[in-house]
């Protein structure tokens, strides 16, 4: 294939139909332009990325007639058989083995990578849906860019970071500092879930120093029982079964400490977590530095930045998390864990009992 040829754009036949015709993004993001690139660890794909919303979806070589094989025609016949037994053979796994759908929401482009990146990771590599959502579009968290330039930035910053993941991520237009717990976005939380047909759906605890972090914990709470409505929202599917609601971990002693219900060994895929939240550059390096006056800390050079991110964003497991780590993994294996990120269940969506939280959550024990 050559390489004009994988440039080319295209219309994924898969893409949902919109007003007058034209395709829309499959991310729900309205975004009209789908871009066409060759998917590096596959040739004979290719991904269709939203611009916009991050949206990924893939098409395959078979379904776009304006390519051409450079291979002899026997090759193109041989392939194409390969590739239906695949298609077989991988449909009717899914169908014997139902892959969970995870959605993590976060006020703002950074958070879920910091508070769930490595289990977004595990779930990634087993093949399974995981979207980030960040509810603002971060058009403030700068001390000297703002508004639509830094919005942009930090979208790209989240189309990367997904990248590196192997995730989608979907960044909503709300303004950062400025959220509120309005019924508009509570309907674009409510969309994102069901569009997403979440079986787990995780955010911030409510009690936390950000408002925008608080008010996403509302808007995600208010959601909960909603997204099981069929007359709320009409014009998406409700939820047949009400997911199962998650907290990210949180410090915070009041109202009430966070209780590390579930506990997941992230230690193989921790570097693939940091090269996530590395992608956040205007936020680790300049930001929040800035904001917490340790500017003189942050290294100039690349390999340096990710050694330093290694050593500043490793949690030390507390008691009670490993603890938690024991009664997924057992006692032996608890112990060897060096990286974990812990989650809480919330009284509202489904309750799930230890047997149904190791069918969600596979890489436990």
């Amino acid at each position: 294939m050559s390489r004009e040829a994988g440039q080319k754009r295209f219309r994924d036949p898969r893409l949902r139909r919109g007003f007058g015709g034209r395709n829309r993004c499959g991310g729900n993001c309205n975004r009209l332009k789908i871009i066409l690139q060759p998917e590096p660890l596959a040739g004979r794909r290719l991904t269709a990325i939203c611009h916009r919303c991050c949206h990924l979806s893939t098409v395959l070589l078979i379904n776009a007639p304006e390519i051409r094989f450079s291979a002899s025609h026997s090759f193109q016949i041989a392939f194409l058989c390969v590739f239906s037994f695949y298609i077989m053979t991988s449909t009717q796994a899914r169908q014997e083995n139902p892959s969970v759908r995870v959605i993590m929401i976060g006020a703002h482009p950074d958070d879920c990578e910091l508070k769930g990146g490595g289990t977004a990771a595990i779930f990634s590599g087993m093949g399974y849906a995981v979207k980030f959502v960040s509810v603002t579009n971060g058009d403030a968290g700068h001390q000297s860019e703002r508004g639509e330039k830094l919005a942009a930035r930090r979208l790209a910053e989240a189309c990367e970071a997904g990248k590196r993941l192997g995730i989608t991520y979907d960044v909503l237009n709300n303004h950062d500092g400025q959220l509120q717990p309005t019924l508009d976005v509570r309907f674009q939380l409510i969309r994102e879930i069901r569009a997403w047909q979440a079986d787990i759906v995780i955010a911030h605890r409510p009690n936390d120093y950000h408002p925008d972090h608080r008010y996403t914990a509302i808007l995600v709470q208010d959601a909960a029982y909603m997204v099981a409505v069929p007359n709320i929202m009409p014009e998406v599917p409700a939820l047949k079964k009400n997911p199962v609601f998650l907290y990210f971990q949180d410090f915070f002693q009041r109202p009430n400490p966070f209780r590390p219900d579930i506990a997941v060994d992230i230690t193989d895929v921790f570097e693939q977590k940091i090269a996530a939240i590395d992608a956040h550059e205007s936020q680790m390096y300049e930001w929040l530095p800035w904001i917490g006056h340790y500017t003189d800390q942050v290294p100039q050079h690349r390999n340096d930045r990710i050694k330093w991110l290694k050593e500043t964003r490793t949690i030390t497991i507390a008691e009670d998390v490993r603890s938690s780590l024991a009664k997924w993994y057992g006692h032996k294996k608890a112990t060897e864990v060096k990286q974990a990120e812990v989650f809480e269940i919330c009284e509202y969506g489904s309750q799930p009992d230890e047997r149904e939280v190791r069918r969600l959550f596979p890489m436990l024990g």
